[in-house]
C-alpha cells in the first residue's frame, strides 16, 4: 500500500522566517497569493493562449500523444495581464530578500495538465554547485540561492490531480538524485496539498517532482522563476525574442527590472 504523507501546511509569519525557512527546508509556503478572480483569470489564460513553435511552447494532445498538457513559455510577453504577477505582495519581497534587490526573472510559465500525465522522477532544476554533503553543516559556508520557483495552484490539490511532491531540506544533499532514489537521509517525499492561490516558493536544488494525474480534471499551475540579476535569462526564442511593446507600456518600474531593465553594472 502507498502511503502518501502531505506537506505541513506552516505559514511563516514575517520576512526573516521565511528567509530561514528557505536556507533550512529550501521552501516556504504562501497562503492565498492569489484571490478567486485571479485563479480564475490564470485558469482562462492557460487554456486560450495558443501554443507558439517558436517560443517552444509546449502542445500535447490526447489523441496524438496520450494525454492533453499546454506549457506557455515566457506567458508575460503574451499579455499585459501577467504583469501584476510579477511583483505579488507576500512573495516579491522574499524574492528580494534571497535574491537581491536587483534581482529579476527566469521565466513565467503557465501549465494545463490533463488526465494520463505520467508521473515525473524525482530531480533538482539547476544545482549550481556540487558538494560532500558535510559542508552543508559548516556554519562558514553561506551558499546563495540562485534561482526559486514560485508554483501558484489554480486548484485546490489532491493526490489524485497530481500535487509536486518535495524532500524538504533535500537542497543540503549538495548532489542531484540518484535514479530510483525516494528519500533523502531517511526523508520521503511529500504531498503539496494546499488550496487554489496558494503558492510554493522552492530554489533550484531541492529534490521535487511532479506526480500523475489520475483524475477526470485538468491541473492548472502558474510558475513563475527568479534569480540573482548575474543569472542569464530565459525567454525563446532566445536571440530572436523580442518584447511585446504593449506589456512594456503597461510596465511599471519594479516590473520593468523584473524582466531585466537593470541599471549598467559589471559586463554591461
Amino acid at each position: 500500500m502507498n502511503i502518501t504523507t502531505a506537506i505541513p501546511l506552516v505559514a511563516h509569519g514575517n520576512l526573516e522566517q521565511k528567509t530561514e525557512a528557505m536556507e533550512r527546508d529550501g521552501f516556504v509556503y504562501l497562503p492565498n497569493i492569489l484571490n478567486p478572480d485571479e485563479v480564475a483569470e490564470l485558469r482562462q489564460l492557460s487554456v486560450q493562449l495558443e501554443p507558439s513553435a517558436e517560443a517552444l511552447d509546449t502542445d500535447l494532445t490526447l489523441e496524438r500523444d496520450g494525454h492533453f498538457q499546454r506549457c506557455i513559455n515566457a506567458a508575460f510577453n503574451r499579455d499585459p495581464l501577467f504583469l501584476k504577477y510579477l511583483d505579488k505582495p507576500g512573495l516579491i519581497e522574499l524574492a528580494e530578500a534571497v535574491h537581491g534587490a536587483d534581482c529579476h526573472i527566469v521565466s513565467m510559465h503557465t501549465w494545463a495538465v490533463g488526465p494520463g500525465r505520467p508521473d515525473q522522477h524525482l530531480h533538482t532544476d539547476w544545482l549550481p554547485a556540487s558538494m560532500p554533503e558535510e559542508l552543508w553543516a559548516d556554519p562558514r559556508l553561506q551558499l546563495p540561492i540562485y534561482i526559486t520557483t514560485a508554483h501558484f495552484y489554480l486548484d485546490d490539490m489532491t493526490e489524485a490531480l497530481g500535487p509536486t511532491k518535495i524532500i524538504p531540506g533535500s537542497h543540503r544533499s549538495g548532489r542531484a538524485n540518484r535514479k530510483h532514489e525516494t528519500d533523502w537521509n531517511g526523508i520521503k517525499e511529500q504531498s503539496f496539498l494546499g488550496k487554489a492561490g496558494d503558492c510554493i516558493f522552492f530554489r533550484s536544488e531541492i529534490w521535487h517532482r511532479g506526480a500523475a494525474n489520475v483524475s477526470d480534471q485538468i491541473r492548472h499551475t502558474f510558475m513563475v522563476h527568479y534569480s540573482h540579476r548575474m543569472i542569464t535569462q530565459k525567454f525563446p526564442p532566445y536571440l530572436h525574442f523580442q518584447y511585446n511593446p504593449d506589456v512594456l507600456a503597461a510596465a511599471s518600474p519594479r516590473q520593468l527590472r523584473l524582466l531585466g531593465g537593470h541599471n549598467p553594472g559589471p559586463y554591461d
